[in-house]
């Protein structure tokens, strides 16, 4: 049997701080000691990597397509070519790694493409811990199957109506696509305290993330969120779900 890597990925609408979640978990992850992190940023407005402080030259997006219009090397054919390019396209830094997914730049049919993007995945998961998935609402590359079905969908969301209904047009669209509800838990984050009390219905959210002032000074100076300090609510916070999630994967049968 093989310990396959904890997947877990967050969805949610902009502007809720997916990204910043993300990359808290991310850090939080390696300060437990469950590292190696792979990081997957499959949000087409790619920012996870200026979260966690390091440069994306090209995405998996653009090297498929670059698969298909240009000539490949001699002797070299193109499933190879695209697992090939797929090694060069990953980031790496100190305790994780990331790999940008983005999206073919062209039209036309990529089944044979994405066969083999999911299967470089599926290749070089093995060697990681967890895997954190920042994706989109519509959960595109989920549906594709690139990114296989996760372990956990973390929907982020700000508490109230709105969040409720976006909370719920997600749930249902996983749901179609195959996870099963005990997997799909929700994070509500920039949470004011002292506030007036909000409706969050009957959600009971793995985890509440207090508003930061040290995210939004990191935000605003263009630095990376993921390096604010260790006492900070949201960091703080995000230990905790980390914890929680670390306890998931460890409880998890081995495949």
């Amino acid at each position: 049997m093989t310990l396959l890597p904890f997947t877990i990925a967050l969805s949610g609408k902009g502007g809720t701080g997916k990204t910043t979640i993300s990359s808290l978990l991310v850090r939080a992850f390696i300060d437990a000691g469950e590292c190696p992190v792979l990081a997957v940023d499959a949000d087409p407005n790619a920012n996870f990597h200026e979260a966690l402080g390091v440069e994306v030259k090209e995405t998996l997006g653009s090297m498929r397509e670059e698969a298909f219009t240009r000539n490949i090397p001699p002797g070299m054919n193109r499933h190879d070519y695209v697992r090939f390019r797929f090694r060069q396209a990953l980031v790496e830094s100190s305790g994780f790694d990331l790999v940008a997914m983005g999206r073919p730049e062209g039209t036309g049919c990529y089944c044979f493409a994405n066969d083999l993007l999911s299967e470089c995945m599926q290749q070089l998961e093995r060697e990681y811990r967890f895997l954190v998935i920042d994706t989109e609402a519509g959960m595109e590359h989920i549906s594709r199957g690139t990114i296989g079905k996760p372990d956990v969908l973390l929907i982020v969301s700000d508490p109230g109506a709105r969040g409720l209904r976006t909370i719920a047009r997600i749930r249902e669209i996983a749901i179609q696509l195959g996870l099963e509800p005990s997997r799909i838990h929700v994070v509500y984050n920039r949470f004011k305290s002292g506030a007036a009390p909000v409706d969050i219905g009957s959600e009971r959210p793995i985890a509440i993330v207090p508003e930061d002032p040290a995210v939004e000074a990191a935000d605003l100076a263009a630095t990376p969120v993921s390096r604010i300090l260790a006492d900070s609510p949201a960091r703080q916070a995000t230990r905790i779900l980390a914890e929680k999630l670390i306890e998931m994967a460890h409880a998890r049968p081995e495949k």
